[in-house]
This record gives structure tokens, sequence and C-alpha cells, in this order.
């Protein structure tokens, strides 16, 4: 299994512990989580249940009551409640032979109908039955995070701190997207994978869809902008799976999506209408444990104010490009190459795939070892305007600032004079509204490397495209 040793070696060491346990895996739909725990367990558990996506609690006590007959149970009537569920589910697995009884309800969130009373059921199942006992894991997974840090990780009620251990399933990186294309027999260059990652991020089962014989350019032409394409609908579905009434979750993201350097909370409600309210707070707090969006506070900012970002690369390229655009012909992709639009996405999604890859890009700069943050930065002139926009800022600890200039070209990279003065500027700028105590070191991170000349002295390091897929270093 590609990527997942440290999850799969935790999982496997809770199952080995003389006592029960409470495991929770979460993180955003396609990134995995079921083939995880399913490979894990060489899918042999006591007892599964995955819950039905938008149906109701009848539908779902009978999915319910369904698998538990289908897995050995004694015929018993339909339950009427979560409470009932839980007993049958008791009663069933006093029934198994000795031993550890792996539980693993999936999609718990689902679960979850209004007034369905499912929540408190799980507790009573948890903390009256499963926590007396010494053979029980029971692994809770869901793909609507927001769920499952609220009512399970956060719960204040009877499942508060039960859950032992929890993993967050992150996306692939770069390199264990290299990883996965190359076990898939498809042959393709860095270049060729960090377009996919643009476009799509690290979600494996987006990468599972690619067809062997046909380039990168084509398959995202075939996954996302052909009649049939799997990816057509995903948009839809990515949100309506994770979010209740997902259309104000829709007009965060699309606000975001034109701002490279990202909104405050009050600039958010302006450009979506919705008021500064706890809802808007919600959502945006949803969001972010999602993992569609991120927040940091401005370096240096005279005003206080957390900014929030859009993160979610599959989430731009939809809003960039295939927000209501009809099937192409022709190969919408593959003929788009030097377009405007295309190099604007590609400076864009590419400062996204950095984001992604903070760690890859510290080790290469050699500060791993070095407390810092992380974030983008934009200086206003009078009345609001923007002074200087800087793609990544990385604060240290140690008295210095790597101003982070990321650039995705086809050919090394060349500072010119016009561009080099604009450079000094916007440090200039920037060392006088944010930092006008710590070093600044100017870091160019760039797919094809520097070209040397006669500017390019006045950069202090670089990053390439293959410091990006080196696996990060221990923490």
């Amino acid at each position: 299994m590609i990527g997942r040793t440290e999850e799969t070696r935790l999982l496997k060491d809770i199952a080995r512990q003389d006592r029960s346990q409470f495991v929770v895996v979460y993180g955003r739909r396609r990134v995995g989580k079921t083939f995880l725990v399913r490979e894990t367990f060489d899918y042999r558990f006591a007892f599964t249940h995955t819950g039905m996506e938008s149906a109701s609690m009848e539908t779902q006590l009978a999915s319910f009551h369904e698998d538990l007959l289908d897995q050995g149970a004694e015929t018993s009537p339909r339950p009427k409640s979560w409470l009932e569920a839980f007993s049958l589910l008791k009663k069933f697995l006093k029934s198994r032979p000795e031993g550890r009884k792996v539980i693993f309800l999936d999609e718990l969130p689902w679960m979850d109908t209004p007034k369905s009373g499912f929540v408190p059921a799980l507790e009573n199942f948890w903390n009256g039955w499963c926590s007396a006992r010494r053979d029980i894991l029971l692994v809770a997974c869901g793909s609507a995070t927001s769920w499952m840090a609220k009512k399970i990780l956060r719960n204040k009620g009877g499942l508060f701190n039960r859950a032992g251990r929890t993993i967050f399933l992150e996306p692939f990186t770069l390199g264990q997207c290299e990883e996965f294309v190359r076990e898939q027999g498809l042959a393709m260059d860095r270049r060729e994978i960090t377009e996919g990652y643009m476009a799509f991020g690290g979600s494996p089962y987006y990468w599972s869809l690619l067809d062997p014989r046909r380039s990168m350019a084509q398959n995202i032409d075939r996954m996302c902008f052909s009649a049939s394409g799997e990816l057509v609908p995903e948009f839809k579905r990515l949100y309506a799976s994770v979010f209740n009434r997902p259309e104000r979750f829709l007009k965060i993201v699309s606000a975001l999506a034109e701002r490279q350097c990202g909104l405050t909370r009050a600039e958010i409600s302006v450009a979506t209408g919705l008021p500064e309210t706890g809802l808007l707070t919600d959502a945006l707090e949803d969001l972010e444990l999602s993992g569609f969006i991120r927040r940091f506070e401005p370096i240096g900012a005279k005003k206080k104010g957390t900014v929030f970002q859009l993160m979610d690369c599959f989430t731009l390229f939809h809003l960039r490009f295939m927000a209501g655009r009809p099937a192409a012909r022709g190969g919408f992709w593959t003929t788009s190459v030097d377009t405007p639009a295309r190099a604007a996405w590609e400076g864009l999604a590419f400062e996204r795939v950095c984001f992604w890859h903070e760690e890859q890009i510290k080790a290469a700069l050699g500060i791993s070892g070095v407390s810092s943050t992380v974030c983008a930065w934009r200086g206003h002139g009078e009345g609001g305007a923007p002074r200087a926009q800087i793609d990544m800022l990385i604060d240290r600890r140690d008295g210095v600032v790597n101003v982070c200039e990321i650039k995705f070209s086809s050919v090394p990279f060349s500072i010119d004079a016009r561009y080099a003065e604009s450079l000094r500027n916007k440090i200039a700028t920037f060392k006088e509204a944010a930092a006008p105590r710590k070093s600044v070191h100017l870091t160019f991170i760039t797919a094809e490397g520097l070209k040397r000349n006669s500017h390019s002295g006045m950069v202090q390091s670089e990053v390439t495209l293959d410091d990006l897929f080196r696996p990060p270093e221990p923490r």
C-alpha cells in the first residue's frame, strides 16, 4: 500500500493491545480511508457497515440490520431506533468466537440523520458495553471531516475523550503520486505528474482513474471534459457528501478562487453576500477542517485579521475551467496550452502545490529543524490598494524570513532587469511594513530551475521541482 506505512503500522499496533480501543480515521472524500482500513485488516471484520448517503433514518436502520443478517446474526425484527440497532450488534458480537473483534463503521456522518439519536446510541454502545471489555476494536470512519471533528473528536457528551487514537489521512504528496503512477505502469515524467497534481490534487482515487495509454493532458481531457468523464460530476458530489446544504460553502470557495493571497472574514462576507455571523464562522471552520481552505495570520499586519486561502487544487481547477463548460470535442485541455487562462491558472495552482509541500521546501532549504510559519502576504497602500504580493513567506524563529517567488515555467526562469527591480521594491515594501528587524532571503521555487545571468545573484536560495518530490524529513 503506497504512502500509508505509518497509518498501517499504527492500526496494527492498536489491534494487538489487550484492551478495547476506539479509533477514528477521517479525511476528505476520495483520500483512501476505507481502502486503508480494509487492507490493513485484510478485509476481516467481526462486523462492518457503511452508512448510506442522503438516506432516511428508516433506510439507514434497514441497511444496518441487513448487514447484521448477512454477516451471521440471528433473524430478528428490524430495529426502530439506533439503540435497538446497537443492542442487536452487541448480541451478535457476544456470539462470535473469543479474540479481538474489529468493528468497522464507515461513513459515520451519513448515519446521523436529523433527530435520529445516532450519536447518543453510539455513546451508549461504546461506554456501556465496549469499554467494559478487552476485545473490541471499533474503527469509525467518515468523509465529512467537520462532522467527525465536532461530533466525535470534540464531543462534549458521552464520547468526550473516548477516541483513543485518531488518524487524519492526508492526500498523497507528489512523491507518493510518482510512486503510484510507476506502480500502475504509467510513463509520465515529473512535470506531467505535477500537472495532474495541480488539476486534481493528491486524492488517490483520482489518480487511480488515469489511463496508462494516454498522456496526463489526454487523461485530464477524458476525465474532466468529456461527456462521460469520471470527474465531471465530482465537484457537486464532493461538496454535497461533506456538507449539508453546501451552497454557502460553494460561495466561499468561489470567492477565494479569485484571490491569490486570500481574503479576510470581512472580505469574504462582502464577496459572497453572507452576513458576518456565526454561520459564516462555522462555514469557514468546516471548510478548514475538511482541508479545502487554510487560515493564517498575516505577518506585520497593522490590523489583526485572519486571512483564508483556498487550498484544494480540484476546486480551483473546476471553478477555472470545468464550471459551466459543456463536454468538449477535440480535446479542450490538450489544445489550451500557452493560452493566457492556462498560464494564469498554472501560476496559481503551482503555488497551491508548494503550500501542500511546505515540509519538502523547508528540507531543501535546510531549515526543517527551525520553527517557522508559512503564509502568503499582501501589502496595502493608501485606501487599501495593493502595493505588493508575495507568493510564500517562511517566517523563521532564527530571525530570517524567506521571501519565496514561485514560478511554473517550461524553461529555466530568467530574471531580467525590470523584474529584478520589481523584486527589490517588493522586498523593500515587505521589510518596511512587516519585518524591519529581520533578515530577508530571496528564494525561488521553480519547475525548471533558475537561469544564471547578471541578476540571478540576488537570489540566496533555490528550490526545484525535484525537491518537491522528495519525502519530507522525519519529525
